[in-house]
């Protein structure tokens, strides 16, 4: 009777032959490494980053990773990469923000909040070359225009004082105030806090004495505001 069992117990060598398993085992290597391959390219092309380190398998011709440390930072420590990315974009998004709100920025405003109490012109037998808005002391005073700061202290007559030049050369006053806070040479903006309303120098109570002066001359501020939006009473 012929003899079977040789058959059932021939090594798997036996029947595909030696070079077709080595062929299997380096097509099985060669999977893994094109699978290894795929998933550090994804991870580069997210970084941004180029492959360093990278080289080509002769057998596969797919790339190799070959040092753990040419990974991105951003696969070698996701957290790390996802806060800079947060950072950035909040970083970008502040910048939005601030164009946005430069250019919705008013190019003239009210000096302060209060209430009218003497005008442009002859008072008291002298001339009186501003006009006076009363408030508390420490009510905030604000530039009414953008310009850089020309003087910021004492002052005769008023006590203390800001002046600010805008671009066009126009000069705002704001007289008698308690405190300020801009600096000469500082460049400021309309609406930028500027000092407080205060009862320093000759004054007859808190308030400020603002005034404007257009090519050097003296004018009356009421209809200079009022050309630009701003009413005072």
């Amino acid at each position: 009777m012929p003899r079977f069992s040789g058959l059932f117990t021939t090594p798997t060598t036996s029947i595909i032959g030696a070079d077709g398993a080595a062929r299997a085992a380096r097509r099985g290597r060669g999977a893994g490494k094109a699978v290894l391959a795929s998933v550090l390219t994804g991870a580069f092309l997210l970084s941004g980053q180029p492959m360093a380190g990278a080289q080509d398998d002769p057998g596969t011709g797919h790339a190799e990773q070959t040092q753990s440390s040419s990974l991105p930072a951003f696969y070698e420590n996701p957290a790390r990469g996802l806060t800079e990315l947060v950072h950035d974009t909040k970083a970008e998004a502040d910048r939005v923000a601030a164009e946005q709100a430069a250019a919705e920025a008013p190019d003239f405003v009210k000096p302060a909040e209060g209430t009218f109490t003497s005008g442009f012109g002859s008072r008291w037998g002298t001339t009186h070359y501003g006009v006076d808005i009363a408030n508390p002391i420490g009510t905030p005073v604000v530039a009414a225009t953008d310009g850089t700061v020309i003087n910021a202290g004492p002052a005769t007559g008023f006590g203390q004082w800001v002046r600010v030049q805008a671009p066009d050369g126009t000069i705002t006053v704001y007289g008698h105030v308690d405190t300020f806070t801009a600096e000469v040479g500082q460049e400021v903006t309309a609406g930028q806090q500027i000092a407080t309303i205060g009862n320093r120098g000759q004054s007859t109570g808190p308030h400020l004495h603002f005034e404007v002066a257009v090519n050097g001359q003296k004018i009356d501020p009421q209809p200079w505001l009022a050309e630009r939006g701003i009413t005072l009473q």
